[in-house]
């Protein structure tokens, strides 16, 4: 069974490379989906029972993990020398630096090596992080898989 729970938060970011106008500073209102598999627990007296995972569970990891960590924040790439160092001169800034390109695809990566562990950790049965979905728009959006993962082995 498959079960996603979604989260929105604030950001800042640039694409320093970018031919068009991605390069300039500039924010997003993200929308962030996580789809975890496992079996729906059928036990009287548990919980969980009917459930994959109560949804308020998997709420306190995204949030704990992401959410609460980039919310607000500008997320810059630690190779955008220029941003990062005049970000620095900002007191009690919220700055996550990242060693990869804050783009869609990346960011979505980032947070499924963030989350996975966390979510196979939850409770006592075995549960696994399928999918990553992070909406930079409403329209436009990157998912990142298990099977992207597993085949880096």
């Amino acid at each position: 069974m498959l079960i996603t729970r979604r989260l929105e938060f604030d950001a800042g970011h640039r694409i320093p490379d970018h031919r068009s106008l991605c390069r300039h500073l500039h924010g997003h209102r993200y929308a962030i989906e996580i789809t975890v598999a496992g079996d729906v627990t059928l036990q009287d007296g548990n919980p969980r029972n009917g459930m994959v995972l109560d949804f308020s569970e998997i709420k306190t990891v995204l949030r704990s993990s992401i959410v609460d960590v980039w919310d607000h924040a500008f997320l810059v790439y630690r190779g955008d020398t220029q941003i990062l160092g005049f970000l620095q001169t900002l007191d009690d800034h919220r700055t996550v630096v990242l060693d990869v390109v804050p783009t869609a695809e990346n960011l979505a990566a980032e947070a499924f090596r963030l989350l996975a562990p966390r979510i196979a950790e939850l409770c006592e049965k075995q549960l696994v992080l399928e999918n990553v979905r992070l909406y930079e728009t409403p329209n436009c959006w990157a998912d990142a898989t298990r099977a992207m993962f597993d085949s880096q082995g």
